[in-house]
């Protein structure tokens, strides 16, 4: 039997962050001035890739392969990027909305995992790689760098949200108290963390920074 994992939170959240990572992968298109085949495309890669990832390691069902929205959020994301200005997505306020986008999927991909009979580590481990992998897989197609590349804090902040949904889920179970608890506050802790990263540059030293050496 399959487990059940989503509820009407985790439904929410599952589908704002893929509508919010096929939106940066779509406007990324738009920058580089490609086909609107090519937008779909990127849109539907960066929406489901990381959540793809998940299910085939945990040996679950892909996620949105029966289900006949997914694919629809993600091409009528490609649509408003197609027919709107790339100005509009530039700026902070689109780095904000993917930064919601990455905390909302690695809440729902510990979950998802936990659900399965994951380990906890494991478990957090596929919420890091829900966040993270569709901006992956998208910025290596297109050819650049990834930001995973740069010191600037994007996984940490997934993984703080993973770590803190995974501790709450365990330690609201034994009190029969609501998942819905947990994931608020590791979806609130992780926004913040990416959200003040954003605001102030916040990174990580990279190694040999603080030796001064280089190479």
């Amino acid at each position: 039997m399959t487990p059940t994992v989503l509820t009407p939170i985790l439904d929410l959240l599952d589908l704002a962050g893929i509508a919010l990572f096929a939106l940066s992968g779509a406007v990324l298109a738009a920058r580089l001035r490609q086909t609107f085949v090519t937008m779909a495309f990127f849109a539907l890669v960066t929406g489901v890739g990381g959540g793809t990832v998940r299910d085939l390691l945990i040996a679950a069902p892909v996620f949105w392969i029966d289900d006949p929205w997914v694919a629809v959020v993600c091409l009528g994301t490609a649509l408003i990027a197609w027919f709107t200005p790339v100005r509009w997505w530039e700026g902070k306020g689109f780095d904000y909305a993917d930064g919601a986008g990455l905390a909302a999927y690695a809440v729902l991909g510990s979950a998802k995992a936990l659900a399965y009979g994951i380990p906890p580590v494991p478990a957090a481990l596929m919420g890091v790689i829900t966040g993270c992998v569709g901006g992956i897989i998208r910025d290596v197609v297109a050819g650049r760098p990834s930001i995973i590349m740069s010191p600037e804090l994007y996984v940490t902040p997934a993984a703080l949200t993973a770590a803190l949904s995974v501790a709450g889920m365990l330690a609201m179970a034994p009190l029969s108290l609501p998942g819905e608890i947990a994931w608020g506050f590791a979806f609130a802790c992780g926004f913040a963390l990416r959200s003040a990263a954003i605001r102030w540059e916040w990174g990580l030293p990279s190694y040999g920074a603080e030796r001064g050496g280089g190479g």
